[in-house]
């Protein structure tokens, strides 16, 4: 099942190293300033990349020297000369080299170099004087924010076709599932008049939110991160606001950058949106990962999918990255009901590849107590497919980083 409609991936830094088994402990200092947003690759690996166009001259190449690279330093120093030839901030990591030889590559160009181990916070405090300085390094880089998240909106194409439950719940497995790793979870609600997340997760609506949309000149990271609220200390959440607010109270300038601001602080970007249609919608379509889309099997679906598709269609809008998924789908057995779906999916021009089944009355009951399914109904049919789409998602994330490095 092609679940995760992936965008093409954007790393931060690379670990260069003609053996990166050498230089092991790197890697929680590269973990702590780029998240996931960074590869180990070899010397050889490197230099193809670069040739071939694999790397932009945004990514941060921290080139590890030992002193066995000094019998035949060619290869190394080729690398350096062709990246800084290309503008890539360039940072040496020396383990027992000799001063020529460091000398050597930094004559090349480096931007500067660091002993191997790593003193504490030596390599935070060279990206903080680069920026400084007024290099290629992105402020956030600096100050340890950087992770390069996936956005994830859901949409509904119609009322009551389950895509908040599938919003909140699918966000809660994904922060279970990722609660003993260095990944971030956040959950967006952007129904600024009635989203309920807030009524879903049974947490309070800040009134530093409605102050957030109210004056958008002051949206920054400080503002942002006052206006969020967590689920148990494992998920964050960014609720609706307490009053009712227009939803074009904010442009799509103001999206993108929130997105932006989201992005660089966690892994994984749960957005809930509003049923209406908006300025910034193209925004957060253009922005996303894959762009779920909760339908039922029903007219009423039917036809309000048949008015957004040639909307996407006549604003040239990347209509690829929808992940249809049917709730409340006939269950295997159902030969008629499975008849129906192919009907249903010929008609509308889509390919469904997700079916939920139908959760009854627990789903309903976990919603009023304020509760995700996994606390309520852990064994709940519908739980169960949530969260194996949650697992796959972070699976797959992972995959997808670790391809861009091979």
């Amino acid at each position: 099942m092609a679940l995760l409609k992936l965008k093409d991936r954007k790393m931060d830094a690379f670990a260069i190293a003609s053996n990166p088994g050498s230089f092991e402990l790197l890697n929680h200092d590269l973990h702590g300033l780029f998240g996931q947003s960074w590869g180990n690759v070899t010397v050889e690996a490197a230099g193809t990349m670069l040739g071939r166009g694999a790397m932009h001259g945004e990514e941060v190449l921290i080139v590890c020297v030992e002193a066995r690279d000094e019998q035949n330093l060619g290869p190394i120093d080729s690398f350096v000369r062709a990246a800084k030839k290309g503008g890539f901030v360039v940072i040496l990591v020396a383990k027992d080299v000799s001063p020529t030889a460091l000398h050597h590559l930094l004559q090349l160009g480096a931007d500067d170099f660091a002993p191997y181990p790593l003193p504490d916070n030596a390599l935070a405090n060279i990206f903080n004087q680069l920026h400084d300085k007024q290099h290629a390094v992105p402020a956030e880089l600096a100050a340890k924010k950087a992770r390069n998240g996936m956005i994830l909106p859901v949409y509904g194409a119609a009322g009551g076709v389950g895509a908040s439950t599938f919003a909140v719940n699918l966000a809660w497995e994904m922060a279970t599932h990722t609660r003993k790793e260095d990944m971030r979870v956040v959950l967006v609600d952007l129904d600024f008049q009635f989203g309920s997340v807030a009524t879903l997760l049974d947490i309070p609506r800040r009134e530093a939110v409605f102050d957030m949309l109210s004056e958008p000149d002051t949206l920054a990271g400080d503002t942002l991160a006052q206006a969020m609220t967590s689920y148990k200390s494992l998920l964050a959440v960014l609720t609706s606001p307490s009053e009712v607010m227009p939803l074009d109270i904010v442009g799509a300038d103001y999206i993108e950058k929130m997105l932006r601001l989201l992005q660089a602080r966690y892994d994984f970007i749960i957005v809930d949106l509003p049923k209406a249609l908006t300025d910034w919608s193209a925004s957060v379509l253009t922005s996303a990962e894959t762009y779920f889309t909760l339908l039922e099997l029903d007219m009423r679906s039917a036809q309000n999918l048949m008015r957004y598709l040639r909307v996407l269609r006549g604003e040239d809008l990347p209509g690829e990255k929808i992940q249809y998924i049917l709730n409340r789908a006939p269950g295997f057995a159902d030969l008629n009901g499975k008849s129906r779906v192919g009907r249903f999916s010929e008609s509308l021009g889509i390919e469904i590849n997700i079916l939920l089944p139908d959760g009854g009355k627990p789903v309903t009951a976990a919603g009023d107590q304020g509760e995700p399914l996994a606390d309520s109904a852990s064994k709940n049919a519908l739980r169960k497919e949530i969260k194996k789409i949650a697992v796959t998602l972070v699976d797959l994330s992972k995959e997808a980083r670790a391809a861009i490095v091979n």
